[in-house]
């Protein structure tokens, strides 16, 4: 289990959610089905320790996102966290959409889904990754072995702030959130 699905990733993306929705108690976890695995535990884990239960709404396709945001409304999630996969990132303005609409504050890993009209978004620098693989690709193409290198955790983190959608929502960002944002769409 990486840095960016471990109990610590998750519960900081869970801590960043409540420092915006205080009263936060249950949070929706919007997830391709099929790819659940060992996110699940680290899911527990996280929403345990912040004293949040969790509601799973799991989608194949995308027509079955609706319906989960049906879900999580009925079950009275506060917020959601939505775990990647291809069909969730083609489908990220259908779901900065639907959260709009059933007004549930949201976060994922990249900032795309917070350009698309996801409240936030919480990950790992995606350049700085890339970057960190050219070396890897430069160090394997001049001989070394890719069994001798050692595997590293992202180190850049960036935190993406959609004021438009907090405003939206009736949220008030606090002010210390916003001092640490990278990024704050307005």
């Amino acid at each position: 289990m990486s840095l960016s699905t471990g109990p610590e990733f998750i519960s900081k993306q869970m801590e960043t959610l409540k420092e915006v929705v205080p009263k936060l108690y249950r949070v929706g976890i919007l997830r391709q089905a099929g790819r659940a695995g060992a996110e699940t535990g680290a899911i527990e884990s996280a929403t345990r320790k912040l004293a949040m239960t969790v509601v799973f709404a799991d989608v194949r396709i995308p027509t079955d996102i609706e319906g989960a945001f049906g879900a999580m409304s009925r079950s009275r999630a506060g917020a959601f966290l939505i775990l990647g996969g291809p069909m969730t990132w083609t489908s990220r303005q259908q779901i900065a959409d639907l959260a709009a609409q059933y007004r549930l504050p949201g976060i994922h890993f990249f900032r795309e889904y917070a350009e698309a009209g996801l409240l936030l978004a919480y990950g790992a620098n995606p350049v700085a990754q890339y970057r960190r693989a050219a070396t890897y690709i430069h160090k394997i193409l001049q001989g070394a072995k890719a069994a001798d290198l050692p595997v590293e955790e992202p180190s850049k983190f960036e935190l993406t702030i959609n004021l438009k959608t907090a405003k939206a929502l009736g949220l008030t960002i606090p002010p210390s959130l916003l001092l640490r944002a990278d990024q704050v769409i307005e």
